[in-house]
């Protein structure tokens, strides 16, 4: 009797397909499972249900004519009671992931100038996680995540955008730096500038009272004319007048 039965072990995370006469017969889980040979069941495959991941490289062009290599990375699993389907319906599941991932990024990134497609990364990875979710689902897999995971500029183009990036960068740095010396500068001349001295105090106080004696004489009814020296010249000579003059009266009264 033993010889007309075979047991099976199916590992955790795995399912296998059995057959009867060459006909699918059912999905079996993880554990052990015998199989009645002489009837015709047998083992012909195995599936993985752990979530897998393809990494996919396509190259294309952007609108202002860059050539970019987009780097997309597809995660995906069979679906639950569709294994079926995933083992039979497709002979290379990840040839097939690709050609999608291919036809989505080329029609998706040629719209794009090259520094919007570095915006809208998540914006091209839900294009295609749509058009794969459409699409394989109907083969027995779940899309569970696509992510952009770069997108790589022409190598001489990349070199141009630092260059470009390194200019600005010194621009910057040398409006900089010439602000610093404008304001060392400045600071030097506050420096070199020298302060008023207590007799230009005294001097601006002289005059400050002179003018103020004028306007009250000129303002008097009572007042004959009044000739004084007139003119920015005579500023300074009005104010050694005063002062000489303050100092005799001073002197005259010590005396």
């Amino acid at each position: 009797m033993g010889n007309l039965c075979c047991c099976v072990q199916v590992d955790q995370s795995t399912v296998a397909i059995r057959e009867q006469f060459g006909k699918f017969d059912s999905v079996l889980e993880p554990g052990c499972h015998c199989l009645p040979w002489i009837f015709g069941k047998r083992v012909v495959g195995h599936l993985t249900l752990r979530l897998q991941q393809l990494d996919v490289r396509c190259e294309t062009k952007t609108k202002d004519n860059v050539f970019v290599t987009v780097v997309a990375s597809i995660q995906y699993r069979p679906l639950a009671g569709k294994e079926s389907d995933a083992y039979y319906k497709l002979t290379n599941t990840r040839s097939q992931i690709q050609a999608y991932v291919f036809d989505v990024i080329r029609a998706s990134v040629p719209k794009l100038n090259l520094d919007d497609a570095f915006v809208q990364k998540n914006d091209i990875a839900q294009a295609v996680e749509d058009e794969l979710e459409k699409a394989m689902s109907a083969y027995g897999f779940e899309i569970v995540q696509t992510l952009i995971v770069d997108i790589e500029p022409d190598a001489h183009v990349k070199q141009a955008m630092n260059e470009i990036n390194a200019a600005a960068r010194m621009r910057v740095a040398a409006n900089e730096k010439a602000e610093a010396e404008k304001i060392v500068q400045i600071k030097r001349a506050e420096v070199n500038v020298p302060g008023t001295t207590a007799k230009d105090v005294m001097d601006m106080v002289l005059i400050t009272q002179y003018f103020d004696t004028m306007k009250e004489v000129s303002a008097s009814s009572k007042s004959s004319a009044v000739f004084i020296p007139h003119g920015p010249g005579a500023v300074r000579d009005i104010a050694t007048q005063i002062r000489d003059g303050l100092l005799q009266g001073q002197s005259a009264s010590d005396n």
